[in-house]
This record gives C-alpha cells, sequence and structure tokens, in this order.
C-alpha cells in the first residue's frame, strides 16, 4: 500500500494550493496522519500533523499560512496551502505516523514549485 499525494503544481509567490492524500481505511481511521517535505535524499521533514479527533501541529515556518484538515467519512487528508514561499518549494507526500515509525506507506509525493 502507497499513499498517493497529489494536488501540487506551480504557483507565484503569494498563491494557493490545496493538497490532498487518500488512504485505506484500516490506515487512516485510528492514525495520526501528517504531511512532509523531503528536504534532502534521505529525510523528509514533517509540515503539520493532525490526530483522528483533529488536533493539529504545524512546523514554525508554516503556522498561519498553512492547514491540515481531515475527512474522516472519505479517509483523505488534505493541507491548504495558502501564501506560499519560494522556499515552500519541495516534493510533499502525506503518511500516517506509524507509517513514517516503520518506514511504510510512502508513495511519490506531489511537486510543489513557488516561483518568487
Amino acid at each position: 500500500v502507497q499513499l498517493q499525494a497529489s494536488g501540487g503544481g506551480l504557483v507565484q509567490a503569494g498563491g494557493c494550493l490545496r493538497l490532498s492524500c487518500a488512504a485505506p481505511g484500516n490506515i487512516f481511521a485510528k492514525e495520526t496522519m501528517g504531511w512532509y517535505r523531503q528536504v534532502s535524499e534521505t529525510q523528509r521533514d514533517l509540515v503539520a500533523s493532525i490526530t483522528v479527533g483533529g488536533i493539529t501541529q504545524y512546523k514554525d515556518p508554516v503556522k498561519g499560512r498553512f492547514t491540515i484538515f481531515r475527512d474522516n467519512t472519505t479517509n483523505t487528508v488534505y493541507l491548504q496551502m495558502n501564501s506560499l514561499r519560494s522556499e515552500d518549494t519541495g516534493v510533499y507526500y502525506c503518511n500516517s505516523l506509524i507509517g513514517v515509525l516503520t518506514n511504510h506507506y510512502w508513495g511519490q509525493g506531489t511537486v510543489v514549485t513557488v516561483s518568487s
């Protein structure tokens, strides 16, 4: 099973994008879900996370600009990205917390390019 992120694209600085990621119910239903950005060949940093109950956490640079939310009826997690900056450019992935800890479920990611 791989979690496929979608919704990336090329936008100008200040623009917005909405990323989405649908997961199988057995992964999504009881898992904290997160969005990650590739920062090196071997490292992906957490950008935002959301628990099943809706508690969210954000990396400092995206606070106030990005919003993570989930639809538990469709097993989909979203990342609304507003006021995009060139430093937000990268490949974004979604995964569950367990998936990150066990190195499972990583999909191909979706590319976000912000032009200044």
